[in-house]
């Protein structure tokens, strides 16, 4: 069962309560089904907004659900627990609109945020490309403008787009000067552009219902209200949105470790082998308090630094540690889980296949573990 929480206030006691319900009556009942068939679950996104579920950690006055970041984690965690796919994606959606939350102006925030925070719309967040993975300085989608007052024009090539083909807005960094690092900026680019073209999903080892793409940018006109910040910000503002994001994820692997380990030890109390429930030989015991050890590491650093955002403390390298430490203990229990269960995890009668699949991808996207190593050991370098 999903880990007993230790919420702030009733309220958020609450919420939980509400995610667990919906886990359990709405989303676990379809996801073997759609994983299987590959279904990018629209509806199931549309029932999270309608119940308040997308935008939890961005303000009442903006349009969100006003939690602190420690309670948002913890729903994203619940959901991963019943459906890898769509906590990733309500991890993404949270990326895509934090950007106009915090370097957006008011009247950005009024005219586009509503909209995001909404519940309805659904937003993809357009960094990588096919030549520029975690080094994003080397970007070459480009925005250009005639004049001082009109619109961008972009071109380019965005890959590993996750909700491509299916998202209301295009959260987009594009190229604006030839500065490096020091030339990118940010745009919101509307799902509906003329010019916007996907390429066909990916073929993916897991996340079946996380549907991913390349997103196209031929001739695609924006005006300069939807850019957000200066020219030459969009660095600064990818990297404060990956901070964030990358707590989504730490919670997402935590959610996905914690089912593992719990389909792990209802069999290892199940299964008799020499006369034994298997759980009884020390061996395998052994395996599995090692595997809560884990999920409890993982559930501590996200939650650490997640009280730390909510403080106001920055939180860069924490977010790196705990991006590191759940995604590398999601892949070592779903491994251990499918080893609990023998040949049954090895097939696809237990969900544990699919975990060990899904969990792979956690320590690659969201920048890569040795990216994340590389943030860590930098900032302790620097003092």
């Amino acid at each position: 069962m999903p880990a007993e929480r230790l919420m702030p206030n009733d309220e958020s006691q609450d919420l939980i309560d509400l995610t667990r319900e919906i886990c359990r009556d709405k989303l676990a009942p379809q996801v073997d089904a759609m994983e299987a068939a590959h279904e990018f679950p629209r509806e199931v996104f549309r029932l999270l907004g309608r119940s308040g579920l997308l935008t939890l950690a961005y303000p009442e006055e903006l349009g969100g659900g006003g939690q602190p970041y420690e309670v948002y984690l913890q729903v994203v965690e619940e959901i991963a627990y019943a459906w890898m796919s769509v906590a990733v994606g309500v991890s993404v959606h949270s990326l895509t609109c934090f950007p106009v939350a915090t370097y957006g102006t008011e009247e950005q925030q009024r005219d586009l945020l509503t909209g995001m925070l909404s519940g309805e719309q659904l937003g993809a967040y357009c960094l990588s490309e096919p030549q520029a993975g975690s080094d994003v300085a080397s970007m070459t989608t480009r925005a250009t403008r005639q004049g001082d007052s009109g619109p961008y024009t972009l071109r380019g090539t965005k890959a590993w787009i996750s909700h491509a083909g299916h998202a209301d807005f295009y959260t987009t960094f594009a190229r604006t000067s030839d500065e490096g690092s020091r030339g990118i900026s940010c745009f919101v680019v509307p799902g509906d552009a003329p010019g916007l073209g996907f390429a066909e999903p990916e073929r993916k080892m897991g996340l079946h219902c996380d549907t991913v793409r390349q997103v196209y940018y031929e001739g695609v006109e924006v005006d300069e209200g939807r850019r957000i910040g200066a020219e030459g910000q969009g660095m600064p503002i990818a990297l404060a949105a990956l901070d964030a994001g990358r707590l989504g994820i730490a919670a997402c692997a935590t959610g996905l470790a914690q089912a593992a380990l719990d389909v792990a030890v209802r069999y290892a109390r199940e299964r008799v082998q020499f006369g034994r429930t298997i759980g009884e030989f020390q061996g395998l015991a052994f395996l599995l308090a090692d595997m809560e050890a884990r999920v409890q590491q993982a559930r501590a650093t996200y939650l650490l630094a997640a009280r730390m955002k909510d403080a106001g403390r920055e939180v860069g390298k924490q977010a790196s540690v705990a991006k590191l430490t759940a995604t590398d203990a999601a892949m070592q229990v779903t491994t251990d889980a499918v080893q609990v269960l023998g040949g049954a995890g090895y097939t696809m009668d237990f969900p544990v296949e699919r975990y060990l699949r899904e969990a792979k991808v956690t320590q690659i996207f969201e920048g890569t573990n040795q990216i994340q190593r590389l943030v860590i050991s930098r900032a302790l370098l620097r003092g």
